[in-house]
């Protein structure tokens, strides 16, 4: 994985969670990501800064999406 594909993991992570205001947001670290779904995380990370408001039920599918791209040990 190149560095800037890393950076951008780490940006959009940051975002999504400062958008969420996800409380337990230090769980959520670009390190755990499977860097082959990189596009999928695009896609949550474009939807999410596309929203101004998130019901609870669409936060809890955001976070429960963005928990099947983390990486298997």
């Amino acid at each position: 994985m190149s560095d800037k594909v890393a950076s951008e993991v780490e940006q959009m992570l940051e975002a999504i969670k400062s958008k969420l205001r996800v409380a337990t947001g230090s769980a959520i670290k670009a390190s755990h990501f499977d860097y082959n779904k990189y596009e999928d995380l695009v896609d949550i990370h474009d939807l999410v800064m596309s929203k101004n408001n998130f019901s609870v039920s669409e936060m809890d599918a955001i976070v429960m999406e963005l928990g099947k791209l983390r990486r298997e040990n």
